[in-house]
Parts: structure tokens; sequence; C-alpha cells
């Protein structure tokens, strides 16, 4: 019989809704720093010239980057080094339990930052000066860090290493300059940058569908890896 806090796949709720509320309460002041510093950089892309567009787009992706390493590095590889799964193992928890709180709450952690982010990139293209061309490259871009943040998340959850968790999250992020430079050379997509025109050319549509089939598909491997674990270790 399932207890009131149990649901029928034995999932503790009550405790991962706490063990969620606690990654986002320890974390909140720094991604408020993080949400302020990419409105900074909004503000550089508003003011539509040359230099600004340059010095925005650098410290908005500079920014996006950051609050997805922020997010991964510490709520699972810090608190790896602190040894804090001891105290976690002594609570009623199971490790599907852990996980999901685990998954749920970078999901959060990070999604505040770069639904923020996002939305007001396209609200800055679209209301100011900008071509509205633009829309569909920032959407591709955004989509990219949003797939590195995936396989980032996936092999944090999934492999203990450090080093490897560090080196993927790096090359992961690091890729997003030749995604721009790709782009930059399809003919389709790179002729309307600089137009009026919001054009959702098939390339466009090809690759945002690849990065987001990949991002869920990449997620949903982890956590059949860890649906499959009996124990913490």
């Amino acid at each position: 019989m399932n207890t009131p806090s149990s649901t029928p796949l034995g999932l503790n709720l009550p405790l991962i809704r706490l063990l969620v509320l606690k990654d986002w309460q320890l974390f909140e002041k720094q991604l408020a720093a993080y949400v302020g510093a990419g409105i900074v950089a909004l503000c550089f892309l508003g003011m539509a010239s040359a230099w600004s567009f340059y010095v925005g787009s650098l410290l908005l992706l500079i920014v996006m980057v950051a609050a997805a390493c922020f997010s991964i590095s510490n709520s699972l590889l810090i608190e790896r080094k602190e040894h804090t799964l001891p105290f976690i193992m002594s609570l009623p928890v199971s490790p599907l339990d852990f996980y999901l709180s685990k998954l749920l709450g970078n999901l959060v952690t990070f999604a505040v930052p770069f639904v923020v982010l996002s939305l007001g990139t396209l609200a800055v293209v679209l209301y100011t000066p900008l071509p509205d061309g633009l829309v569909v490259f920032a959407v591709l871009v955004f989509g990219h860090v949003l797939l590195a943040y995936s396989i980032s998340l996936a092999v944090a959850m999934t492999v203990e290493s450090e080093g490897w968790n560090t080196f993927v999250m790096i090359a992961s992020m690091v890729l997003v300059n030749p995604l721009i430079m790709g782009i930059g050379q399809i003919p389709a997509i790179s002729e309307n940058i600089r137009t009026e025109t919001i054009v959702w050319s098939t390339p466009a549509l090809a690759i945002l569908a690849a990065q987001g089939g990949l991002s869920v598909a990449i997620v949903a491997l982890s956590a059949w890896v860890h649906c499959r674990k009996q124990a913490f270790y």
C-alpha cells in the first residue's frame, strides 16, 4: 500500500519538492546576478550600433554559458566534493527520488535565466532598430546553449569524474562559435539576418528540431539509466 507521501512509482514527492526548493534557495541570489548581467548585455544590444551589438552579444553568451556551468557545478560537482550524499542517503529517499530532485533542481535553476534572457533577446530584436531577421539566428544560438546544457547535465549526473565533467561543459559550450560560423554559411539563413523579415527556412527548422530533439533525448537517456539503479552507487 502506498503512503500518502508516495506515488504508484514509489516517489517521495514531498521530499523531492524540498530538495528542489533547497537548490533554488541556495542559488537564487547568484542566479539573480546572472539575470542582471544579462539585462546589461541586452541594453547594449538595444543600442543597435556595431560596437554595442558586438559587446552585448559577447556578454550575453558569456552570461548564458556561466549560468549553465554554475547551475551544474554548484548543484552536482561541488556537492560531490563536499560529500553531502551520505546525508541525503540518511533521508527517506530512493536513488530515483534523488536523481529527479537533482534533475528538476538543475532544470529550474537554469530555466529561469535561460527563459528570461531568451525572451528578453527576442523583445530587444523586435522592438529596437535591430533587423527582425536576427530572431531566427538568436533562437538557433539559444537552441545550442540548451543542447550544450543538456549534454553537460546528463554527463554530470552520470559520470563521477570531475575532469570529464569540466571537459564536456567547456567543449559543448565552446562549440557555439562553429555553430555561428556554420549558420553564416547557409544562404537560406544568412541572407535574411539583416532584413526585417523573419524567415523560418527549412535548414533553420531542421537545426532547431535537431537541437530540441537531442536535448530531450539526452536527458531522457540519462533518466533511463538512473531509473535502472537500485542503489546510490
